[in-house]
């Protein structure tokens, strides 16, 4: 059997890190759904801009958008939402048939939005509106700033992927976030039942750290991290604020490992597949990981329900002279710094397309 349905029999979502119009057109993400277990699909500004950039797919529906007079972030949304709500109908079956646990898309909110938020609820709003999907995550960063925005978001109805989380404390300020949304839902006498995910980057943290502490702690920061904060989502989802909530109808906030590709070549590629596995969890992976799973007919042990050995490996990077909070804050940054650039790029690449087609239209 292959490891990607053993993965999945363990009980750990696969979601797919990429979307492209090519791999809608070409029939691609359905394969990956029949044939290896694939449940869901996120997506990034990274993803967009490099989609936009390698492939002629888009360039009609830029030309038509064109002609109606959309330029830049509106014509982004439109080709996005155009390729996000395709995707969403691929998964609607697995969403229908796991009561909505499975089966979402994702799409992320301006990330120049990051620290506002206001705008950042407004947009929500608008693209959840737009899509008209009940299987599509809102993605919102975990900043502080966002963090309102994600109480608010729930409170709305709007589903939230909690996105850029990199450390346990993070994960617990957006856990508190979507309890808060849900809480004042019951309040209001609403549905509590909103999806949402938080989004816990792993493979950052040892990128961080390459080259800076001994080589026995070499790619074992990122591991250590997630340990650490499923052990504090488990005992969340036991405490009796959240076990009131569930009995009034809602449900668990999901756990989601996101920058699961391998980054060090020599190292095995599956590297963080195999470690993050866990029940009730779930693994958005890039193209090339998911691939080399389904090449694969073991999973690994994954994580211990009680974080295992974490804070003792967690001791030796502070001896090491890692100090966790801070690079916790300072990746949350860089990372938020990132998808603007990525978003920048993007939005670029729009300009000279449509410069380029309306000039041979």
């Amino acid at each position: 059997m292959k490891a990607t349905q053993l993965l999945h029999e363990f009980g750990q979502s696969i979601w797919l890190d990429n979307i492209t119009r090519d791999l809608l057109d070409s029939g691609t993400l359905r394969q990956y759904i029949a044939e290896l277990a694939v449940t869901g699909l996120t997506s990034n500004p990274t993803i967009f801009d490099q989609a936009l950039k390698k492939s002629a797919a888009y360039d009609a529906a830029l030309r038509a958008r064109l002609k109606q007079g959309r330029t830049g972030e509106t014509l982004f949304f439109d080709l996005a939402l155009e390729d996000i709500t395709r995707a969403a109908d691929e998964f609607r079956a697995t969403f229908e048939r796991t009561n909505g646990v499975d089966g979402w898309v994702s799409l992320e909110v301006s990330p120049q939005l990051a620290y506002d938020a206001a705008s950042t609820i407004a947009a929500a709003k608008d693209l959840h509106a737009r899509a008209d999907r009940p299987n599509l995550f809102i993605k919102i960063p975990g900043t502080r700033e966002g963090l309102p925005a994600i109480e608010e978001a729930i409170f709305a109805g709007i589903p939230v992927n909690v996105t850029l989380l990199f450390s346990r404390e993070q994960y617990l300020a957006a856990a508190e976030a979507y309890l808060r949304g849900i809480e004042r839902r019951i309040a209001a006498g609403l549905n509590p039942e909103v999806g949402s995910v938080a989004s816990v980057f792993i493979s950052r943290w040892d990128v961080a750290v390459t080259g800076k502490v001994p080589a026995e702690l070499t790619n074992r920061l990122g591991i250590a991290i997630a340990e650490r904060t499923y052990r504090a989502s488990q005992q969340l989802f036991l405490a009796p604020r959240w076990q009131r909530i569930y009995n009034a109808g809602a449900r668990p906030q999901r756990l989601l490992w996101a920058s699961t590709g391998t980054k060090d070549p020599k190292a095995d590629e599956l590297l963080y597949v195999k470690a993050l596995a866990a029940p009730f969890t779930v693994n958005t992976m890039p193209e090339a990981t998911l691939k080399a799973l389904a090449g694969r007919t073991e999973i690994g042990s994954g994580i211990p329900a009680n974080g295992g050995e974490c804070e003792a490996l967690l001791a030796r990077f502070a001896k090491a002279g890692v100090d966790v909070a801070a690079l916790a804050e300072q990746l949350q940054d860089e990372g938020a710094k990132a998808f603007v650039k990525s978003w920048q790029e993007l939005l670029g690449v729009i300009a000279t397309k449509s410069s380029a087609l309306g000039a041979a239209a």
